[in-house]
């Protein structure tokens, strides 16, 4: 039978290049049988080559929202989620990728190692773990880089997909968590490579707000009473530290840190005590 993905492209039409290479990157899978999509946020897709459907919305949902008006209109066993800048260097990723899940059926999503397509050197937060170490070592992970995920459909079904409230930062944090509180693991395939250029996060106007507010979010939907507190302070603690130099980022920061607790996060999902014992052998207990 041939490996079937349904792909979701989510783009605001700002980059036409490297959203013609992150296309082109696809048609040119082998072995793979896809159903791709390109979501315009906000914006109606010209000028997609045969075998690529467009979803015009209206306006800008936010990110997460975007890719899931994209997944209701793709078939196919797997999933697969692109951003814009983003791209595959190698034709046999994705049967590669899916040959990774089908190898471990422990597996609900996975993350590649994500590598400048100019050659720079690429930012440690792409490697989403606490001990960093080589790029190339594969390992089970509590949180994803979004650019390039890959997951079983089922299993991206059954975490009730991307937290649409979010709009930007931190989506898949919970996603994440949300795959192990099926039993699964994510996982960082550092053996498979994605290409993404090296752009500063801080260029978005809402970073700082939007990164503190959703952390926030991320305890209130996903955890247990007791350890919202944990994960919240040591988050806070963390980010006191890191914004010290910078009054008018931390000043932002603390704006969204507000704004977490007194707005609605959406839909609560408390993790089971054990996914909360399955991370914490693993490696990461989830209040950090």
């Amino acid at each position: 039978m041939p490996v079937t993905i349904g792909v979701v492209v989510l783009t605001q039409g700002r980059r036409p290049d490297d959203l013609e290479r992150g296309i082109r990157s696809l048609l040119a899978q082998e072995d793979v049988q896809l159903d791709i999509i390109c979501v315009g946020n906000g914006w109606q897709p010209t000028g997609l080559p045969s075998g690529v459907a467009a979803l015009a919305l209206p306006e800008n949902l936010g990110i997460p929202a975007g890719r899931n008006r994209g997944v209701e209109h793709v078939g196919g066993d797997y999933l697969f989620f692109l951003d814009d800048d983003a791209s595959l260097p190698d034709p046999r990723f994705l049967i590669d990728a899916v040959g990774v899940l089908r190898a471990d059926p422990s597996i609900g999503l996975l993350q590649p190692q994500v590598v400048d397509p100019a050659g720079l050197t690429a930012p440690r937060r792409w490697i989403p773990r606490i001990r960093k170490g080589d790029a190339a070592h594969s390992s089970a992970v509590f949180s994803v880089w979004e650019g390039a995920v890959l997951l079983p459909r089922p299993d991206f079904d059954a975490t009730g997909g991307w937290a649409e409230p979010f709009f930007y930062a931190h989506e898949g944090i919970e996603l994440a968590w949300r795959v192990w509180d099926q039993g699964l693991r994510t996982w960082y395939a550092g053996n498979l490579v994605a290409n993404h250029p090296v752009i500063l996060p801080t260029r978005h106007a809402d970073f700082y707000r939007l990164n503190a507010r959703n952390r926030v979010w991320i305890a209130r939907r996903n955890l247990p009473l007791p350890l919202i507190p944990l994960y919240v302070g040591s988050w806070t603690a963390i980010q006191v530290l890191r914004g010290a130099r910078n009054p008018a980022a931390l000043k932002a920061w603390f704006r969204g840190w507000w704004e977490g607790w007194v707005t609605d996060p959406g839909e609560r999902r408390p993790l089971a005590t054990r996914t909360i014992w399955r991370m914490t052998r693993a490696g990461r207990p989830p209040v950090i």
